[in-house]
C-alpha cells in the first residue's frame, strides 16, 4: 500500500472487508491490531471519497454517509491530519505521511495568525505537533512556537487563566472566561517551553492549570464547564455551562478533557498536585458511568430518560487518558485499575454497537457534539475517531513493552 492507487477502487469491497473484519473481530475478541487494521480501512474509504485536499473531514450526521467538512482554522480542523500521522506512526506506509502532509501544510500558515480563542493547542499540536514529531521537519516546529506565543497573549495574570472565548465576554457578558476544554491547550504552551519558546510559557501553563484546580471544580471533583472571573481583581465569580444540561451537572466531555488535562500536566511538570488531581476527576467519571463504560452526553441526562443520547467522544477522550494515566500511578493494583477501565471502554467503542463499519467511513458513530444548539447529536466526529485512534496506538505501545508516548 505505497501508492495512492491502491486507494481508487471499489467502495463496497473495501467496506465488506471492513464487515469481514469486524465479523472476524467480535469472533476472537478485543485486538488491538484488529482495530488498527480497521481504522486504516476506514480512513482509505474517507481519503478516496475526499473531493480535494482541503475538505477536512469533521463530522457524518446520523444517518448519512457524507462528510460535513471542517473550515480551515477552526478548531477540529487538526483531527483529520492527526489521524493521517496516527497512522503513518503505526504503518510506516508513506503514502499516510504524503496525505498528512498536504492537510498540515495548509493548516501551517494559520500558526502565525492572531489567536481568536484557546482553540491552538486543538488545531496545531493534533496537527502540526504530530507532523514535527514524526518527520523533524523545523518548519513545523517554527509555526507550533509562533502559536503558542500567540495563545498566551491571552493570559490574564490578574486572573491566572487564558481566556478561552473573547466573543463571550460581551455576548453572555462574561468578563474573563475559562472553559475546562482550555486543559488540553496547555500541551502547545508545555512543549514550547520545552523546544526553545520563553520559560513564561510554562509558567502560565502551569498557573492555568493551579487556577483552573481551585475555581472550575465542585467539592466532588466534577468540574464546570465554563469559570467566569472578573478582571479587576481576578477574583472567581461563578461557574456556569454552556453546553452541558446544568450548570450543576457532570457535562460528559467536559470531565474527559479535565482528565486528560491533569494527566498531561503531570506528564510535563512531575507536579503530584496534578497526579493526585487527575486521579480524583478521573474516579467520580468512573464511579458514575454506567455499565457498558460510555458516558450519556452528560451525566445527568440519563435521569431525564434512559434514551439520551452517549457520548463516544467522552469515552475516547478518557480511555487515551487513562493509559497514560495508569503509567504514572506507582500503586500496581491502582495502575491496573485504570488500565483495565480504558481497555474496556476500547472494547465498548470496538464493539458493533459504536463502530461504524458499513454505516458510514468514519471510526466511531454515537457521538454529541453540542447539545444544546442540537449540533451533532448522535454522529460520527472527527475528534471521536482521533482519540480512539490516539488510545489504540498508546495501547498497542504498552503492550509491546514501549512507553506509552512516542519515543520519537
Amino acid at each position: 500500500m505505497k501508492t495512492s492507487a491502491l486507494f481508487v477502487g471499489c467502495m463496497f469491497f473495501v467496506a465488506g472487508i471492513v464487515s469481514c473484519r469486524s465479523s472476524q473481530k467480535n469472533m476472537e475478541g478485543f485486538s488491538v491490531d484488529n482495530e488498527l487494521d480497521y481504522c486504516r480501512s476506514q480512513a482509505e474509504l474517507t481519503l478516496s471519497a475526499l473531493p480535494s485536499v482541503d475538505k477536512i473531514p469533521n463530522s457524518i450526521d446520523n444517518g448519512s454517509t457524507e462528510w460535513n467538512y471542517a473550515s480551515l482554522g477552526s478548531w477540529t480542523c487538526g483531527f483529520w491530519p492527526g489521524i493521517l500521522w496516527y497512522l503513518y506512526e503505526d504503518t510506516r506506509d508513506t503514502l499516510w505521511e504524503e496525505s498528512a502532509r498536504k492537510v498540515t501544510d495548509l493548516i501551517l500558515p494559520f500558526a502565525y495568525r492572531k489567536a481568536r480563542s484557546h482553540d491552538s493547542g486543538f488545531i496545531m499540536m493534533t496537527s502540526l505537533g504530530n507532523a514535527y514529531r514524526l518527520t523533524g521537519d523545523r518548519s513545523y516546529r517554527d509555526g507550533l512556537l509562533s502559536a503558542a506565543d500567540s495563545l498566551a497573549r491571552l493570559y490574564n495574570p490578574k486572573v491566572g487563566t487564558l481566556l478561552s472565548w473573547p466573543n463571550m465576554v460581551e455576548k453572555e457578558g462574561w468578563p474573563h472566561n475559562t472553559i475546562i476544554d482550555n486543559m488540553m491547550n496547555l500541551e502547545l504552551l508545555f512543549w514550547a517551553a520545552r523546544n526553545g519558546g520563553d520559560r513564561r510559557l510554562y509558567d502560565i501553563a502551569v498557573r492555568h492549570a493551579e487556577t483552573t484546580m481551585r475555581n472550575q471544580f465542585r467539592k466532588d471533583h466534577t468540574c464546570y464547564h465554563v469559570a467566569v472571573y472578573d478582571t479587576v481583581d481576578g477574583h472567581f465569580i461563578k461557574g456556569v455551562t454552556h453546553q452541558g444540561l446544568t450548570d450543576d451537572s457532570m457535562w460528559a466531555r467536559g470531565q474527559a478533557w479535565a482528565i486528560y488535562g491533569y494527566t498531561l500536566a503531570y506528564r510535563e511538570t512531575g507536579d503530584p498536585r496534578f497526579l493526585d488531581f487527575a486521579r480524583k476527576v478521573s474516579d467520580v467519571y468512573l464511579e458514575r458511568l454506567p455499565d457498558d463504560m460510555i458516558p450519556y452526553w452528560d451525566f445527568s441526562a440519563r435521569e431525564i430518560s434512559s434514551a439520551e443520547p452517549r457520548d463516544a467522544s467522552a469515552a475516547s477522550i478518557t480511555a487515551s487518558a487513562l493509559l497514560e494515566l495508569s503509567t504514572y500511578v506507582a500503586d500496581t493494583d491502582s495502575s491496573a485499575f485504570y488500565r483495565s477501565k480504558a481497555v474496556a471502554m476500547l472494547e465498548t467503542l470496538s464493539s458493533p454497537a459504536y463502530h461504524a463499519g458499513t454505516a458510514n467511513s468514519a471510526f466511531l458513530l454515537h457521538s454529541v457534539g453540542h447539545m444544546n444548539r442540537n449540533w451533532e447529536v448522535d454522529a460520527s466526529i472527527s475528534y471521536a475517531d482521533y482519540y480512539y485512534l490516539e488510545a489504540l496506538v498508546r495501547l498497542k505501545r504498552l503492550e509491546s513493552g514501549r512507553s506509552v508516548l512516542a519515543n520519537l
